[in-house]
């Protein structure tokens, strides 16, 4: 199968080992040399490049935990100690973010910079770190709905729950096997489940943002934040969908979530006018396609996915998958949008939407798009390694 994708760079394309080392050498030296221009400012982390700037975010922002989580990601394949350093720098900014009570998007924050600190090193402070962050992610629960809180409560939604928040599932699961509180896989199993019943349209694409009506635990509303519109199937969000339930079924061998990734996949890979490099629209129902942004973030997010999913997914479908996140991550690690090093404000990859709507981010480098593209080049070297 693999071979089928990969043959030799005599004149075509370069094996998928080569697109692998090559990939995470520049992804290094890019990480490395904008942990140089972060290490100066007190307390903040990389978030994009705009405006000849590299943007940065406090611990508060949602994306905070991505910048030390490559390092990290990094830092385990390479064993670069310069690499560590600057993880050890740059998670310890994170820390505050422990005590947050107001966002749903802990996971993200605490899991992928502690979480793979904690992995990498055995620091039991991380781990001491991420038990106060699962407490305060497990307290927006809410039975009556069974799922976690998104967003706070407004005019529009009084309950809203967004897809994003499958992400933060592993960070509940991977507490609860360390702690052995068992309440947390229950939490992360009800949300998936509650999720997997209302957020999905027939075609299995996912809405955006599901309200719920908080006396009687029923959607009251579907809409769209960040994408085209309330019935269009926002890029990053069908990336969150087709990861999030794959992690589930990882975690907790429950075949229903399996088949529920295996119905996203489809979706995904159905898509009519998805574009030849498979690196999708900001949306793939927005206007003005072909001649529209594309998300590089989502196509990582994806990229991820897919080889993640491959490996569980037994059936026939295990190849096809496999193919789709071997094509995304060709396409992303090719000048097009993956960045020369010294350039971009030393993100990784170039050409991805952050949110569209409000204009922001926009045709931009972003510091989740580093972390997948780096997690999905080693996902990948590890089923060529046999691993997978």
């Amino acid at each position: 199968m693999l071979a089928a994708v990969s043959p030799a760079l005599c004149g075509q394309q370069e094996s998928l080992q080569q697109m692998i080392s090559r990939s995470l050498a520049v992804a290094e030296r890019q990480c490395i040399a904008l942990g140089r221009t972060a290490e100066v400012k007190d307390s903040v982390l990389p978030r994009t490049f705009t405006g000849r700037r590299v943007r940065m975010a406090g611990y508060k922002s949602w994306i905070c935990g991505f910048y030390p989580g490559t390092l990290w990601l990094l830092y385990g394949y390479s064993g670069n100690d310069t690499l560590r350093a600057l993880a050890e720098k740059f998670t310890a900014r994170v820390e505050p973010a422990k005590r947050l009570k107001n966002t749903h998007d802990l996971g993200f924050m605490l899991y992928c910079s502690f979480g793979n600190g904690y992995r990498l090193t055995g620091n039991r402070h991380y781990l001491d770190v991420m038990a106060e962050g699962a407490r305060n992610l497990a307290g927006r629960f809410n039975e009556r709905v069974g799922a976690i809180q998104s967003w706070g409560t407004s005019r529009k939604w009084q309950f809203p729950v967004i897809i994003d928040n499958m992400m933060n599932l592993e960070f509940l699961e991977f507490m609860a096997k360390e702690t052995g509180n068992l309440r947390y896989d229950t939490l992360a199993r009800r949300h998936s489940n509650t999720t997997m019943a209302n957020h999905f349209r027939r075609d299995y694409s996912s809405y955006h943002v599901v309200s719920y009506d908080t006396l009687t635990g029923k959607p009251n509303a579907k809409h769209t934040h960040q994408g085209y519109a309330d019935e269009s199937a926002w890029a990053r969000g069908q990336a969150w969908a087709l990861y999030g339930f794959t992690m589930m079924y990882r975690e907790t061998g429950v075949r229903a979530y399996l088949n529920h990734a295996r119905r996203v996949a489809a979706y995904i890979t159905g898509v009519a006018d998805m574009p030849a490099d498979k690196v999708p629209y900001w949306d793939f129902d927005a206007p003005g396609r072909p001649d529209t942004y594309r998300d590089a973030s989502a196509a990582a997010i994806m990229a991820s996915a897919f080889i993640e999913l491959s490996t569980l997914d037994k059936s026939a479908d295990s190849s096809r998958w496999l193919d789709y996140g071997v094509a995304q991550l060709r396409s992303l690690s090719s000048p097009r949008y993956m960045a020369e090093p010294g350039r971009n404000g030393c993100f990784v990859l170039m050409h991805s939407v952050g949110n569209m709507n409000k204009r922001s981010e926009v045709d931009a480098p972003l510091s989740y798009a580093d972390y997948y593209f780096v997690e999905a080049l080693l996902r990948l070297k590890k089923v060529i390694d046999g691993q997978g």
